[in-house]
């Protein structure tokens, strides 16, 4: 009888060691719950603050971590700045809420110091800026740690605003995410703006023998060529979804279908038969089975936060967001 409480006892044991080490390799949703169990009110209310003052911060911190989560994983390596950084990447300029992290990490520091990671900072920022913008709200998971490395040149990574449907879903299975995937997170652009220079070449200079994208809405090229002149207005902003650029909404679909997608990487997805399909359902179209774009936009949101997130023992806290320990 003795021996078999023992045994019992000893298996309870080896189940909870392993439950640790599981939980040592993985994020999972209530990760500073005894460590820090203010940390996400702490950034919700961070964000709060800053978006209430400028609202174009939403687009920002969820642009910030999408660009961090394709180039190193998901490890806050976007934030470090310096000569030579992801920072200094021609696709990150226009990137914007470092102050909104750093804002966050120095009340955090001051309340757990040394627990909780840039990299949870930033995803959980991303989730409370759409909820800010009128999406909906998802669980996300957290315990990643920060990374060592952040260089320019690996920010040839990030998806392109030129890149065809086969280079996008090509970049997006790279980091373990589908067709499905892409659609959604691209969808992200339904707030936020972009420079012009990153589309002008649809306006003018599309081909040798097409001077504009044929797929441009026609009313809507002379719209952009207004609003972006060919020879000095490279940073010129542009709403990606015109009419709602700060809500949360699926209406961004709606311009693929009409012709305004800003980006030609976002048009495509309405040319190319792989995607249209997923765009029409998210639009509720053909009589197809709809997707509810802001449940499936937290779903995708959670694949993609766990891109070769580093945990345990691999990685750093950093005392500050913007440089290594």
């Amino acid at each position: 009888m003795e021996s078999n409480l023992f045994k019992v006892v000893i298996l309870f044991l080896v189940l909870g060691i392993v439950n640790i080490q599981v939980h040592s390799q993985e994020t999972y949703v209530g990760f500073y719950s005894s460590t820090c169990p203010q940390a996400e009110s702490i950034v919700k209310s961070t964000v709060t603050s800053h978006v209430n003052s400028d609202s174009s911060l939403a687009p920002g911190l969820l642009r910030l971590h999408f660009h961090d989560c394709f180039v190193q994983g998901c490890d806050a390596s976007v934030l470090i700045a310096g000569l030579g950084t992801e920072r200094t990447a021609l696709p990150n300029l226009g990137l914007r809420g470092y102050e909104v992290i750093d804002d966050a990490k120095t009340k955090l520091e001051n309340v757990c110091p040394g627990v909780v990671s840039c990299a949870d900072i930033l995803a959980l920022a991303a989730r409370d800026s759409v909820v800010m913008s009128g999406g909906l709200s998802w669980q996300v998971p957290t315990g990643r740690r920060d990374g060592r490395v952040s260089q320019a040149l690996d920010v040839a990574n990030l998806p392109g605003p030129s890149d065809s449907v086969d280079v996008q879903k090509r970049k997006f299975a790279e980091k373990g995410l589908n067709t499905q995937d892409l659609v959604t997170l691209v969808g992200g652009h339904t707030i936020g703006t972009v420079a012009c220079q990153f589309f002008n070449k649809r306006l003018y200079n599309f081909t040798t023998n097409v001077s504009s994208d044929p797929s441009i809405d026609p009313s809507f090229l002379s719209q952009l060529q207004t609003l972006c002149p060919q020879n000095n207005g490279a940073t010129n902003r542009v709403a990606f979804d015109t009419g709602s650029q700060n809500k949360f909404d699926n209406s961004y679909y709606a311009n693929l279908k009409n012709g305004r997608g800003i980006l030609q990487s976002d048009q495509v997805l309405w040319n190319d038969a792989s995607t249209k399909t997923l765009v029409q359902r998210y639009l509720g179209l053909r009589g197809l089975l709809g997707l509810t774009f802001n449940v499936e936009f937290g779903t995708s949101m959670v694949k993609m936060s766990n891109i070769e997130v580093k945990t345990g023992s691999n990685g750093e806290i950093r005392n500050i967001c913007s440089a290594f320990n």
